[in-house]
């Protein structure tokens, strides 16, 4: 079920669940995973979008791999707030999603997470070849970070 309210979204996960967060692009999606306290997110990896059946596969058996509890996805608004093609985008992907994968599944402000996850790949040292490998699951670990923070807050 797909949660516009993060609130909402937060009481409808089962307790000692991981979390996924996915940074979803044009030609990527970066993926994120928590760890089943919901403290910490980890960018896992990139995958190379080639059509939805695909896509959704290989984040299903991610899905399956890890005890995953609920979905945060990265919502691209723009600058001022307001929402552009890219989170019509972003709100259908979502939608086919939610037929195939059955966890909750939340959306999470993701602006400036890919300038915050070049900047820390950059402090890093890292080459550029590097960045443009894993600068999508970084953002996506920016993403689940925070949506977690949220989370925490929500439960203190």
């Amino acid at each position: 079920m797909i949660h516009t309210v993060f609130e909402d979204f937060a009481a409808a996960l089962p307790p000692r669940r991981a979390l996924i967060g996915l940074d979803f692009g044009e030609k990527t999606i970066g993926v994120a995973v928590s760890d089943l306290a919901t403290r910490v997110a980890s960018p896992l990896e990139t995958i190379r979008r080639k059509k939805f059946t695909l896509d959704a596969a290989r984040l299903s058996e991610i899905v399956q791999g890890r005890a995953i509890g609920g979905i945060v996805l990265g919502l691209p608004l723009n600058m001022d707030g307001s929402e552009g093609p890219r989170c019509q985008k972003t709100r259908a992907f979502a939608r086919n999603l939610s037929g195939l994968i059955d966890l909750p599944i939340g959306f999470w402000d993701e602006r400036l997470s890919t300038v915050a996850a070049e900047r820390a790949l950059l402090e890093a040292d890292t080459s550029r070849k590097r960045r443009a490998e894993v600068i999508d699951h970084v953002a996506a670990g920016y993403i689940l970070q925070g949506a977690l923070d949220r989370l925490h807050h929500l439960r203190a």
